[in-house]
């Protein structure tokens, strides 16, 4: 017997209009940080963490947590990045098993230069577009969400 609790009507409209916001939302950020500097989303997301960090530098294993991608996939990126000049790696000091992500000055400029396009974008489609109740009721949603699925990791 099938003990699925399948979605109603309004909960099918809520999840297919959230999936393809989503979806079309990604995309037009890559598209403008690609135009605006050459980046994805996803190496413009390392570059403002990093940046946000002190001294520009993060332990590999603390961004990928931060940006909720896997160790493989963030090498991966990094990797990359590196042969671009963006940032730089060198091993922890303080641990052989460490690796420390460094935002180099090309990074920072590259940043500088994507950052406002990034903003007003984001700012366009989502902030302004929705009332200061809605952006409250959006964050809290997503902070249960984000909540929950790092609870069930554990």
């Amino acid at each position: 017997m099938d003990e699925s609790k399948w979605l109603d009507q309004r909960e099918q409209q809520a999840w297919r209009t959230f999936v393809t916001a989503s979806t079309l939302l990604n995309r037009v950020i890559d598209q403008q940080l690609r135009t605006d500097a050459g980046l994805s989303h996803v190496q413009y997301g390392i570059l403002t963490r990093l940046a946000g960090a002190p001294d520009g530098s993060m332990r590999m294993l603390a961004l990928a947590e931060a940006l909720a991608v896997t160790k493989s996939g963030l090498t991966y990126q990094i990797v990359q990045m590196e042969k671009e000049g963006l940032v730089s790696r060198r091993a922890c000091a303080t641990d052989d098993r460490g690796v420390i992500a460094t935002v180099t000055p090309h990074g920072m400029e590259l940043i500088s230069r994507a950052a406002p396009g990034h903003v007003g974008l984001v700012r366009e489609l989502v902030i302004d577009t929705l009332t200061q109740q809605q952006l409250d009721i959006l964050a809290d949603g997503f902070a249960e969400i984000q909540r929950r699925i790092v609870e069930r990791k554990m």
